[in-house]
């Protein structure tokens, strides 16, 4: 009988004590890590996701899900990851343009310096102009010249104002005085859709959306960002008259303010492990990006300064 109390009496103390260790004791990931993309499927950030998320697991012990919340350009998805619990569970895949620019043209119901922190820069990506393949418009000049000689009539598709499309196209139209009619989509995929159903005249699109496209023939590249040329007879934005810092997206990984160094550090030593690893470095190649990663507290240096230099740049585009 006795030895049954003191049988009861240890069980219930080890009970006692596992009930206060604390869920910030347990070793961080003890569950799948939910990436958050604040836009539309199909666009480059679904598509460079699918290749983090397929190998991200081996050096992260658990897996990584995916969930698109488009809407308001952007801003659905990254107010939900910024009320979010600060636990390392819930993260933001998104990019400069979202994060810091539209901080300048909006009344955001939140702040992007405060309630975010950066884990990392995942690669950054040079956009294209481009046109369907049987679009009457075969070079980037005719393009203007068709938007100077009736304003408004070229539809231009893009992903949300003030997104990754929507500012190289201000910065073209207001370097080459030409206006394109703006139309909105909830992302980079639907607005590609709308240029292949014919419901837009031309967008933007990144390697990874493009390089499908091209091989199928359904898309002409009219011009790109960039110093160099990214494909040999397609000019860059400075060849046909746009110069200046145009059209660069940086895809970036931000967690909510307050969430703890050390898982911090841990997501940020397994996004940092993948340079290492052939086969996202294969797939990523597929998708035509680069794998230029810049960790969480490069970016955050980079992220301030950013935000000044949008600051400016909307005030020349509205002016």
């Amino acid at each position: 009988m006795m030895m049954k109390l003191w049988k009861g009496a240890v069980f219930a103390a080890a009970a006692a004590m596992a009930a206060t260790v604390s869920p910030a004791q347990a070793e961080y990931p003890e569950k799948p890590v939910t990436m958050v993309i604040p836009l539309g499927a199909g666009g480059s950030h679904d598509l460079n996701a699918r290749v983090i998320t397929s190998t991200i697991p081996s050096f992260l012990n658990q897996a990584m899900i995916v969930r698109l919340t488009p809407g308001a350009g952007g801003q659905k998805g990254t107010q939900e990851v910024a009320t979010s619990s600060s636990d390392g569970y819930t993260l933001l895949f998104s990019h400069n343009y979202i994060d810091m620019l539209q901080q300048h043209v909006e009344n955001l119901p939140y702040d992007p310096l405060k309630d975010f922190v950066p884990v990392a820069r995942i690669n950054y990506a040079p956009i294209a102009v481009i046109v369907r393949a049987d679009s009457p418009y075969q070079t980037f000049d005719e393009l203007i010249e068709a938007a100077k000689a009736k304003p408004g009539e070229v539809r231009m598709a893009h992903s949300g104002n003030w997104g990754a499309l929507f500012v190289p196209a201000a910065q073209i139209m207001k370097a080459r005085d030409a206006y394109f009619n703006m139309v909105p989509y909830q992302g980079g995929g639907p607005a590609m859709q709308a240029l292949l159903a014919g419901d837009a005249d031309l967008t933007m699109a990144f390697p990874s959306t493009i390089a499908p496209l091209l091989l199928s023939g359904d898309v002409r590249v009219l011009a790109t960002a960039g110093a160099e040329r990214i494909y040999p007879d397609v000019p860059t934005f400075a060849e046909v008259g746009v110069e200046g810092d145009v059209g660069f997206m940086h895809r970036v990984v931000l967690a909510p303010a307050g969430t703890p160094e050390d898982v911090l550090a841990k997501l940020e030593a397994a996004f940092a492990a993948l340079l290492e690893d052939k086969t996202y470095n294969r797939m990523m190649s597929r998708l035509g990006e680069n794998v230029d990663y810049m960790s969480g507290a490069d970016y955050q240096a980079m992220r301030e300064s950013q935000s000044e230099a949008y600051k400016d740049l909307v005030k020349s585009i509205t002016q």
